[in-house]
């Protein structure tokens, strides 16, 4: 007969269970770790017949009164019994072999790590993909996300998508889950790309006080030493001489929020052609204060002063560039 010193922990949780009947205990398995389950099961294989009096002595250390109606049991036989009521074979197979069951295996959702992304980059992923699949996957997601991806997709597509999603029933879920499995192995596989964005973002700020001179100089020596995607670093300087480069719509979109005094204090000393580029973007009647202050010789600034308001002026222009107002020389010689 088991004495009650010998048991051990694990083997007095089974008894209890046991003596809670089926049903109670079935329930409360269900709160139970995988490695506490495998524990419980193999405890109870050790058990043999426990006399009500050893059961009462295991309920009372627990502090539970769980003893009334348990008699004299074959806890190991009872145990199993409690088991296969209340787990599938599959699942009390994975528990004894140390594997994950089917619902701790299966991957999180790909649904709330689509919603983080930036909508453009969202619909940058989905631009590529068949009309039915974008309205499948955008039908899944928060509408916030799904209104910003749809206002980054091109009209044609965004049409086709919008009509599928109105006339989109219930999609099955092996459909749905391999949508969801390709999604995820793209997003993995990008972030197993090393992104360089931070960096060029880093030199590019550097760069970008520097005069054209040294600039141009200092590009050359980059150029030699074989860095990568040298056009992407491009696309992030830009330099006061640079704004004959832009479009006149850009160059009305910067001056705007300009200065006259700064346009003047900028303007000191350039050439023709970039003074014409930026009064023509200016306004008659600041045009004409400016030029004014330009035939005034006598309130020339210093070489400090203008290398300040140039660079004020280009740093503008960059800002403007990432708010979608102004279109840099690099990408518009892209889009052309």
């Amino acid at each position: 007969m088991t004495k009650l010193v010998t048991l051990t922990r694990p083997q007095k949780a089974a008894a209890i269970l046991v003596a809670m009947g089926k049903q109670s205990a079935g329930r409360l398995l269900k709160f139970f770790k995988q490695e506490e389950l495998k524990a419980l099961i193999e405890a109870a294989r050790t058990l043999k017949t426990i006399p009500q009096s050893e059961l009462e002595k295991i309920v009372s250390e627990f502090e539970a009164e769980f003893a009334e109606g348990a008699g004299l049991l074959d806890s190991g036989d009872a145990m199993s019994s409690i088991l296969s009521e209340s787990l599938s074979e599959d699942e009390i197979n994975a528990i004894m072999q140390g594997r994950k069951t089917a619902t701790e295996n299966a991957e999180p959702p790909i649904w709330p790590q689509l919603e983080r992304l930036a909508p453009d980059r969202l619909a940058a992923l989905l631009s590529n993909e068949h009309p039915q699949i974008i309205a499948m996957i955008l039908a899944n997601l928060a509408p916030a996300a799904s209104a910003g991806a749809v206002v980054h997709l091109s009209k044609a597509l965004r049409g086709e998508v919008i009509k599928r999603m109105i006339a989109m029933g219930n999609v099955p879920e092996k459909a749905r889950s391999i949508v969801e499995n390709q999604l995820r192995s793209r997003l993995d596989a990008e972030a197993n790309v090393k992104d360089i964005s931070l960096g060029q973002a880093r030199v590019a700020n550097m760069l970008n006080e520097l005069d054209k001179s040294e600039l141009d100089e200092v590009m050359a020596d980059i150029e030699a030493a074989g860095a990568p995607d040298l056009e992407a670093l491009r696309a992030r300087l830009f330099s006061f001489e640079d704004i004959v480069l832009l479009s006149q719509k850009s160059r009305v979109a910067l001056f705007d929020s300009m200065a006259t005094e700064d346009v003047t204090t900028a303007l000191r000393g350039a050439s023709p052609e970039l003074t014409e580029a930026i009064l023509s973007a200016i306004g008659a009647r600041s045009r004409r204060m400016i030029e004014a202050e330009l035939k005034d010789d006598a309130a020339a600034p210093s070489i400090d002063d203008i290398n300040r308001a140039r660079k004020a002026i280009a740093t503008a222009a960059i800002r403007l560039a990432g708010e979608g107002l102004v279109e840099l020389p690099a990408v518009q010689a892209e889009a052309a």
